[in-house]
């Protein structure tokens, strides 16, 4: 070890940006931060790397401590290191985006910690640079949400068309063709059309459709390029 004896040692952290749909708007979870520096702010959900952990075994363990969440789609994001990130010590952070159905997981949410939903287009200050991580997240969903079905994973089980059109208009911010969205995603073949209808939101009723497991496990090939290239990058 003598080689490293004169390095400066820093302190490792993760920070998660949580994206949950609530079948009408695409939303951000942030917390009340429990201790100084900004007691009581709003922030990312985030904690330190502990000795014997990677950054990804931190992150899950700190979505379930923090939140109440587990077994959520979770990917990496990025790593931020500017010098003066965090005004306390010098601290590099792996962020890491996930996605959950808001419904589903409703009763999880840990109530310790303050939770709360806002819009991905309207949300408060965050703490440190927290808000540049939210908005490289968002630029990275709509990149891959163009190319992968990863959408998906924050629909419940059994959804119509216009739910699914109303998800990627709500990632994108923009509106979407009605024919050539549901004629582009049925050919697909990713989706599995059901018999019972949702007449509640519509007076003729809209059929349910479910994700075909199979083919969403065999890969994305199919999905590629799904939404226009201008739309990705907004």
């Amino acid at each position: 070890m003598n080689q490293y004896s004169e390095q400066k040692r820093f302190l490792f952290a993760v920070d998660c940006i949580i994206f949950g749909y609530d079948g009408q708007e695409l939303k951000l979870l942030v917390i009340k931060r429990s201790f100084e520096p900004f007691k009581g702010q709003w922030s990312l959900v985030g904690g330190f790397i502990g000795e014997n952990e990677s950054s990804e075994d931190a992150a899950v363990r700190v979505l379930k401590d923090l939140t109440g969440l587990d077994g959520l789609y979770m990917e990496q994001l990025y790593g931020f290191s500017e010098p003066d990130r965090d005004t306390v010590e010098r601290t590099i952070s792996i962020a890491y985006f996930a996605l959950i159905d808001i419904q589903k997981y409703k009763q999880q949410i840990n109530e310790d910690y303050h939770p709360a939903w806002f819009s991905i287009n309207q949300f408060p200050e965050l703490i440190f640079d927290h808000t540049k991580i939210v908005e490289l997240a968002k630029e990275k969903l709509r990149y891959k949400a163009a190319l992968h079905p990863l959408l998906f994973e924050l629909l419940p089980d059994k959804f119509t068309m216009p739910q699914l059109q109303s998800l990627y208009e709500a990632v994108y911010n923009t509106e979407l063709d009605k024919g050539n969205f549901n004629r582009k995603l049925l050919s697909t073949k990713l989706l599995l059309k059901l018999k019972e209808k949702d007449k509640l939101n519509s007076k003729k009723g809209a059929f349910y459709y479910r994700v075909d497991i199979d083919r969403y496990s065999e890969g994305f090939k199919t999905f590629l390029n799904f939404v226009p290239s201008q739309n990705a990058n907004k």
